[in-house]
C-alpha cells in the first residue's frame, strides 16, 4: 500500500565543513560524534519574509531547516506579523503542518534584531515535483490532496487562514509525507464582516475570485479555492489559471466557470461588478476539466468543481471535501503506511487512530496583538516568549560566526518586494 517517489535533495555531498552555522550555546558542551558524510550548510529557499538554509544540528547531527527572519522590528505591522508567525509555529501540533523544533537563543534585548527558527527539513516541495519528469499516479494525487486538506482542516479548526496556499508552500519527503509551510501571510479568521481585511494576499495563480474582485472581507474559503487550483495542477501538470495580471486571471476563471450571477458577485467591489457586466456573458465549460489528464475521472472532476465555485459561501468546506469518496483511497494509503497516528503491532495488525483528521484542541489566540501598540512592546514580548520556549532542558543553540558559510548566511536577504502579491487596485 506504500506510495513513494524518488526525490533527489540538491547540494554538494561530502564531509561536513569545518565550523557549521549552528553551534551549541553552552561553552563546555561536547556534541556527539557526527557522521562524516553530512552535507554542508546551504541555502534552500528565499521567501518574501525570510531565508531558509539546510544546516546540521550539532546536538545530534540531524539535518534541519534554519529560517532567518531579518529586520524584524522595522515597523509595528511587520514585527507583529513575525511574532504571529513565530507563535503559530510553536502552536502547531499536526503531522501535515510544519512546526518549530527550536528557536535560537536571542542576544540581549538591545541587540535583538533577527530571529532564527529551526524546523524539520523536507526534501522537496510540490512545485518541484509537478514541474519535474517524475511520474505522478492517481494514488500520488489522492494522497497529496488528502494531506493538504487534512492539514488545512487543522488550521481552519484553529481559526487560522493560511492565505498563501500554493505548491511551493507544500513540502514533501521521498515517502510522500506532505507538510504545509510558510505562515508569513497567515492570520486568524475575522468574524466581524464589517472589518476590512487586506487584499494583498495569495499568489495570483491561486487567488480566489472574491479577492480578485476586491472583497473587503473573506473567509477560510480562499484557502479551499487555492487547493482546488493545486488539485487541477496535479491532474494536468500545469498551472490551471496562469495569467499575466489579476484582471486576466479573473477572465481565465470565467472561461471555465462562466459569468457569475449578481448574487455570486455580492462580495465584489462595484468596479469589479461593472467590469464583469460589460463583458459578453460566458457559459460554463466544466467539460474542459476532463481533458486535464487520464486521472481526471468523474469523481475527481466532481470534487474539483465543488472547490472551484465562484461564490465563497457555496464553495465546499475542507471538512466536507475530506468526506468526498474521491479521497477514500488517499486516506487508506496514508493511514496504512505513512502516518504516525496509527501503528502496526508485532503481530502485523494495523491499529488505526480513532480520529483520522483531527481538529486543533483550541483556537489560536490573537488577543495579544491588540495589546501591543509599539515596536518596543513587541520586541520585549517576543524576547520573553523565545526565552520561555528555550526552557526545555536541552542545550540552546546559537549562530557560529566562525562557520565557513557564515558570511554568506549573514548576508542572505529576503525576496524582492516584487515577488509579493501585487496590490489589487485594478478596479479603481
Amino acid at each position: 500500500m506504500s506510495v513513494s517517489m524518488s526525490l533527489v535533495q540538491g547540494g554538494a555531498a561530502g564531509g561536513a565543513p569545518q565550523g557549521a552555522i549552528l553551534a551549541a550555546a553552552a561553552p563546555y558542551y561536547q556534541p556527539p560524534a557526527v557522521p562524516q558524510d553530512v552535507q554542508p550548510d546551504r541555502p534552500i529557499g528565499y521567501g518574501a519574509f525570510g531565508v531558509v538554509w539546510a544546516v546540521t544540528d550539532p546536538r545530534d547531527g540531524r539535518r534541519v531547516a534554519l529560517k532567518k527572519l531579518p529586520n524584524v522590528f522595522q515597523s509595528l505591522v511587520s514585527s507583529k506579523r513575525v511574532f504571529r508567525e513565530l507563535k503559530m509555529l510553536c502552536f502547531f501540533k499536526h503531522e501535515n503542518v510544519l512546526s518549530a523544533l527550536d528557536i535560537l537563543q536571542p542576544p540581549h534585548l538591545d541587540f535583538f534584531q533577527e530571529i532564527y527558527v529551526i524546523t524539520e527539513l523536507l526534501q522537496s516541495d510540490l512545485h518541484k515535483i509537478i514541474v519535474s519528469p517524475q511520474h505522478l499516479s492517481a494514488d500520488h494525487i489522492k494522497v497529496f490532496l488528502y494531506q493538504i486538506l487534512r492539514g488545512l482542516k487543522y488550521l481552519h479548526s484553529a481559526r487560522i487562514l493560511h492565505r498563501d496556499i500554493k505548491p511551493g508552500n507544500l513540502l514533501v519527503n521521498s515517502n510522500c509525507v506532505l507538510k504545509i509551510c510558510d505562515f508569513g501571510l497567515a492570520r486568524v479568521e475575522e468574524p466581524d464582516q464589517t472589518k476590512h481585511m487586506t487584499q494583498e494576499v495569495v499568489t495570483q495563480y491561486y487567488r480566489a475570485p472574491e479577492i480578485l474582485m476586491g472583497a473587503r472581507h473573506y473567509s477560510t474559503a480562499v484557502d479551499v479555492w487555492s487547493v482546488g487550483c493545486i488539485f487541477g495542477e496535479l491532474l494536468g501538470r500545469r498551472i490551471l489559471f496562469q495569467a499575466q495580471n489579476p484582471v486576466q486571471q479573473l477572465d481565465l476563471i470565467t472561461e471555465l466557470l462562466g459569468t457569475p450571477s449578481m448574487e455570486d458577485m455580492r462580495h465584489a467591489c462595484g468596479g469589479a461588478r461593472s467590469h464583469m457586466l460589460r463583458r459578453a456573458p460566458k457559459l460554463p465549460s466544466f467539460s474542459a476539466l476532463y481533458t486535464l489528464s487520464s486521472h481526471a475521472t468523474h469523481e475527481a472532476v466532481h470534487l474539483l468543481c465543488q472547490m472551484l465555485v465562484f461564490d465563497p459561501d457555496k464553495r465546499i468546506s475542507v471538512t466536507d471535501a475530506l468526506a468526498h469518496p474521491y479521497l477514500d483511497e488517499g486516506r487508506l494509503r496514508y493511514h496504512s503506511c505513512m502516518c504516525k497516528c496509527c501503528f502496526t503491532t508485532p503481530a502485523g495488525i494495523r491499529q488505526y487512530t480513532n480520529d483520522f483528521e483531527p481538529s486543533a484542541g483550541q483556537s489560536f489566540d490573537d488577543l495579544w496583538e491588540r495589546k501591543l501598540t509599539s515596536v518596543q512592546q513587541v520586541k520585549e514580548e517576543m524576547h520573553k516568549f523565545i526565552a520561555e520556549q528555550l526552557q526545555t532542558g536541552r542545550v540552546p543553540l546559537c549562530i557560529n560566526p566562525q562557520s565557513a558559510a557564515f558570511k554568506s548566511f549573514a548576508s542572505s536577504t529576503v525576496a524582492h518586494p516584487s515577488e509579493l502579491p501585487p496590490s489589487p487596485h485594478q478596479w479603481e
